[in-house]
């Protein structure tokens, strides 16, 4: 058994934030749109110089959360999100 002082803090939120984002979705709390546009704010923060966080991270981040969302829309899927042309 891995010991909780071995595990980085970071991964152990991660894990905790994906968990809670498929419960929320999964109760129909969340909707498929409520996640893409979840998904959308991560990535503006990677095109937004003036936010206070490491490129390379956010990056991370929106790569992240786009599994996220294709793991979602796969797995409970739901309507997406309507887009204004």
């Amino acid at each position: 058994m891995i010991e909780t002082s071995e595990v980085d803090s970071g991964d152990k939120a991660m894990i905790i934030l994906q968990s809670l984002i498929c419960y929320l979705r999964e109760k129909n709390v969340l909707s498929r749109a409520d996640i893409e546009e979840l998904r959308d704010r991560v990535e503006a923060r990677m095109a937004t110089p003036d936010m206070p966080c490491v490129p390379t991270i956010a990056a991370a981040a929106a790569t992240e959360m786009r599994d996220l969302d294709d793991y979602c829309g796969r797995k409970y899927g739901g309507k997406h999100r309507r887009r204004a042309n």
